[in-house]
């Protein structure tokens, strides 16, 4: 395992986190959970994702069970606040109250005294922004949280809050994590301009793009039973954007560049997101022990110019790159 620092911070993290949405708690058994977190953990990675809201907050229970006896301070654990975890109107948000309460149900989940890095899951509009960092500011003075980030903010957003921390003595954003992928490159635009000047690493999320870069959806054929693409439970919508015959035609023309340099489709992809000196982290999950240790051995691998351009090249037509398709949800009605 290689590590890198996350953005202007001290804290190093393995370069590929593990992570549970839609994962642990929901479509993976507990014992099956568990043994990929043991996977990752012998292929030394040390950084574990997860949120509050994944599978209800069963996800955070799970991965808390997962490393219960493993020393604390080999551990990064990250998770997050904003979707609803209850009924109430007050569930959910980056206001004072529910990110309050929600570090503590996350604390009691996880069952830690504190977290690595806790992030901001979406923009809220409802919430002063200088509110959301207060609070933030204070939970680092407490000891709960050592370090704040935040998913899927445009450049806009991550700029506003860098300057009211400075502005306001507050502690800075160090990361962002957003959707990453050869597919799927929204953040090159402006997002990564800014987090280099400013100091904020991406940790990635989805750098197989649920899947799909595994080339194991071929255009005419049925879905892998099983497979991300037939989940109705979640899995199935956030696929469905690259579920089209000239998406997946090109990426099956990806085959041979994976094979030339001895990579599987999956490892190529996460090498991929890896070359990028922005990001610190890919973010992969696993239903499977053997998935955990196919994906790390993307680590280290290193992609010239010349197998970047022909990734481009194949991609081309089909790569997603609208900076406006970084957005949170709207202000509820």
């Amino acid at each position: 395992m290689e590590f890198r620092t996350l953005g202007r911070s001290g804290l190093k993290v393995s370069e590929i986190s593990y992570g549970n949405w839609l994962t642990h708690g929901s479509q993976v058994e507990e014992d099956a959970a568990k043994q990929c977190v043991q996977a990752a953990l012998d292929e030394g990675i040390t950084t574990f994702d997860t949120a509050d809201v994944y599978a209800g907050t069963k996800a955070e229970s799970v991965l808390g069970r997962a490393l219960k006896g493993v020393r604390r301070e080999s551990l990064e654990i990250f998770t997050k606040v904003y979707w609803p975890t209850g009924p109430g109107v007050n569930d959910r948000g980056l206001s004072r109250k529910h990110i309050t309460e929600s570090i503590h149900g996350s604390l009691r989940r996880l069952q830690t005294d504190y977290v690595d890095l806790y992030q901001a899951h979406r923009f809220d509009y409802e919430t002063p922004l200088e509110e959301t960092l207060k609070t933030f500011d204070d939970l680092v003075r407490q000891g709960k949280v050592l370090y704040v980030g935040v998913s899927e903010w445009t450049a806009g957003q991550i700029g506003q809050a860098l300057k009211i921390a400075d502005d306001m003595g507050f502690d800075r954003i160090v990361s962002n994590q957003p959707q990453y992928s050869a597919l799927w490159r929204v953040i090159e635009p402006e997002i990564v301009p800014l987090s280099e000047r400013e100091g904020v690493s991406q940790i990635v999320w989805s750098p197989i793009a649920q899947g799909v870069l595994t080339g194991k959806y071929v255009p005419g054929q049925a879905l892998p039973e099983g497979s991300r693409a037939t989940d109705t439970a979640g899995g199935a919508d956030m696929i469905s954007r690259f579920m089209n015959d000239d998406v997946l035609g090109r990426v099956q023309e990806l085959k041979p560049i994976a094979a030339d340099l001895g990579l599987t489709m999956a490892q190529l992809a996460v090498a991929w997101v890896l070359q990028n000196p922005n990001v610190a982290s890919a973010i992969v999950g696993a239903s499977r022990p053997e998935q955990v240790r196919d994906n790390v051995k993307a680590v280290g691998v290193k992609l010239d110019s010349g197998v970047l351009e022909r990734i481009d090249t194949v991609l081309g037509p089909v790569i997603e790159r609208d900076p406006t398709k970084t957005a949170s949800p709207p202000k509820r009605p």
